[in-house]
């Protein structure tokens, strides 16, 4: 199978993760993306506002009936910080006959060169970049980290993506002021956050 890994803190999914999710998954033909929640990023260091479990829990109400569409617990399980390099080694080891595509935006690929090891990264999983229609990624930052067959791969790849201007940090900035959060993320998650009381008195909201 071709598998799309789309990780990030989820915190709380929105539609413009679920929509983005499926362009990939539609021009890449993607047989499945898989979100997986991280425990903790290397690059943001403070922890997040929703729990593990309650993040998690939010993503598969999100993507729930959508058969193309999975939730993983492999960084949580893990828990700790979550290397992109590790999650991709053990699911290469557990899923060796699958290809595996890595999602990423354009602005996270301007600091791609400090992940850990990112030649590795890109061996074990094609990069599959996105960006704003206005505003091409510059692949030739993976240029250092790949042989010429593989860049083609990820420039054939590119994915031409509509991006909705939502956050999750405008969605818990809106929470905490009081202020609407409909049609931002779906309904269910909406009255998932409403009854377990999230982001109401967060104070530190980030990404």
């Amino acid at each position: 199978m071709r598998i799309g890994f789309f990780g990030g803190s989820f915190d709380p999914i929105h539609l413009g993760h679920l929509i983005l999710a499926e362009q990939c998954r539609e021009q890449a033909q993607l047989d499945q993306v898989w979100f997986v929640p991280s425990s903790m990023s290397p690059l943001k260091q403070s922890s997040t506002v929703g729990s593990n479990r309650q993040r998690l829990e939010m993503v598969q109400i999100a993507i729930a009936g959508h058969r193309g569409f999975q939730a993983s617990e492999i960084e949580l399980d893990r828990g700790g910080v979550s290397y992109t390099v590790d999650t991709l080694r053990v699911l290469q080891t557990s899923h060796p006959d699958d290809e595996w595509f890595l999602i990423i935006g354009g602005d996270s690929l301007v600091n791609f060169s400090k992940w850990r090891e990112p030649e590795e990264i890109c061996r074990l999983a094609i990069p599959l970049i996105y960006s704003r229609p206005n505003s091409p990624a510059d692949l030739s930052v993976l240029r250092p980290f790949v042989d010429g067959a593989r860049m083609k791969e990820i420039e054939r790849n590119a994915i031409r993506s509509t991006l909705i201007d939502i956050s999750s940090t405008e969605l818990r900035r809106r929470i905490v002021l009081g202020q609407s959060i409909r049609y931002l993320t779906p309904r269910a998650v909406e009255k998932y956050i409403e009854s377990n009381g999230l982001y109401v008195e967060s104070k530190t909201p980030r990404e």
